[in-house]
């Protein structure tokens, strides 16, 4: 049985009943597979979503198309993006921009997603890529964002790398649809990269992550086929052994024959 796609009002009214799950994925392959495992949200690349084959692919995936707020320009910048992507099949849009910028997605109806705590586009101002909210004062900062988010009309926020007892609390206090990363099961949703969960992410693995499988090590197998496999081909034609009869064409002997006279006519 096919599963219904959720609307804003959906997750609206799951608030608190029970954790979403989301993953962001960069293939039609991985939307493919969180379609089928039953994932509730996705975050993707904007170009996933323009892909004609995108919905035939996730047809019930709440999806969330975003970039950094520096690569798309200022606020019509965004509204001119989010509605080419709406039009395109996405449920909602992320923005990292300011809250005007969001006010101005929202007053035209279009759904967004904030991030408050640890925001990689903007880690300069909380001291790099590490934790945020860890004293009273900090963590009243991102309370304070996720209300102007609030009064700026989003539908919800990312909330990463935040203290588990901060993020809950605040989860509580607002009607954002909180999406934890890193930030304990106090929020809406639990959100991780595909590139952790699938173990092709080579880097730094963050403290939040859980490694499921090792692509990188099939990766890492498949590669060395490759260069085998071509080696090996290398090989077979310094040595004649390709081609073989069975990979070319013959042509008939009588007409091998006409073609040698006329050949041999010609020069």
């Amino acid at each position: 049985m096919s599963r219904k796609r959720p609307t804003v009002a959906d997750l609206r009214a799951m608030k608190g009943k029970r954790q979403l799950t989301m993953l962001r994925v960069l293939t039609l392959d991985e939307a493919q597979a969180a379609e089928r495992a039953g994932i509730d949200i996705v975050s993707v690349p904007p170009e996933l979503v323009l892909n004609p084959q995108y919905r035939d692919a996730a047809p019930s995936l709440f999806t969330m198309p975003g970039d950094n707020f520096y690569e798309i320009g200022t606020a019509d910048d965004f509204l001119r993006w989010a509605f080419r992507l709406y039009k395109a099949g996405a449920d909602a849009v992320y923005c990292s921009a300011g809250y005007a910028t969001v006010r101005r997605m929202a007053d035209d109806n279009i759904p967004v997603i904030g991030h408050v705590g640890l925001i990689p586009s903007r880690a300069t101002w909380t001291g790099g890529f590490k934790a945020v909210g860890k004293t009273a004062d900090t963590a009243m900062q991102i309370f304070e964002a996720v209300k102007q988010y609030e009064a700026a009309g989003a539908i919800g926020a990312e909330i990463e790398v935040v203290p588990v007892e901060v993020a809950k609390a605040i989860s509580e206090r607002t009607s954002l649809i909180m999406l934890s990363m890193g930030a304990g099961t106090g929020c809406d949703a639990q959100y991780l990269f595909a590139d952790d969960i699938l173990g092709q992410n080579r880097g730094h693995m963050p403290r939040h992550s859980k490694v499921y499988r090792n692509f990188a090590a099939e990766y890492d197998r498949l590669q060395a086929e490759r260069i085998a496999a071509f080696s090996e081909y290398v090989a077979d034609v310094n040595s004649l052994a390709y081609p073989e009869d069975r990979h070319v064409v013959h042509m008939a002997p009588d007409e091998l024959s006409q073609f040698m006279k006329k050949l041999d006519g010609a020069t």
